[in-house]
């Protein structure tokens, strides 16, 4: 299994009038996490991409269990919990500053060759980098 933490601080313009973050924010907040944890591994989505691979997303799901409020400083932890081949699904939980789960979910990505705008494997050099956590 492979795991990465990202920390965001809520903005003002990501609230609703209530004053709990607006809930197709979180959306994005799971792609902003997504993104660090492929960074993490020294691929950026960007180099994907450079390689001719775009990762679609197919599947979204969002649990709310907390509001997220204004000047919250969250963490998303994202998860990798089966080895990446043709599909990779990241998990989320999203917690404020004080340790409460606000939030859960998951998002399912598919490897896609952008010249044959086909699903494809995984490449080679990213299969290697997540090796040692499955």
């Amino acid at each position: 299994m492979f795991a990465h933490e990202t920390k965001i601080r809520i903005r003002y313009a990501e609230t609703d009038k209530m004053g709990y973050v607006y809930y197709g924010n979180y959306a994005s907040f799971y792609e902003v996490a997504r993104n660090e944890m492929l960074r993490s591994t020294g691929i950026t989505y960007k180099d994907l991409e450079d390689m001719g691979i775009m990762m679609p997303v197919t599947d979204l799901v969002c649990k709310y269990h907390q509001p997220a409020r204004y000047d919250d400083l969250i963490t998303i932890k994202v998860y990798i919990k089966e080895r990446p081949m043709v599909r990779i699904q990241f998990e989320y939980e999203i917690y404020n500053q004080n340790g409460v789960l606000l939030n859960t979910g998951y998002t399912q990505l598919v490897f896609v060759d952008m010249e044959k705008n086909r699903p494809c494997r995984a490449p080679q050099i990213f299969q290697e980098k997540m090796e040692p956590f499955f």
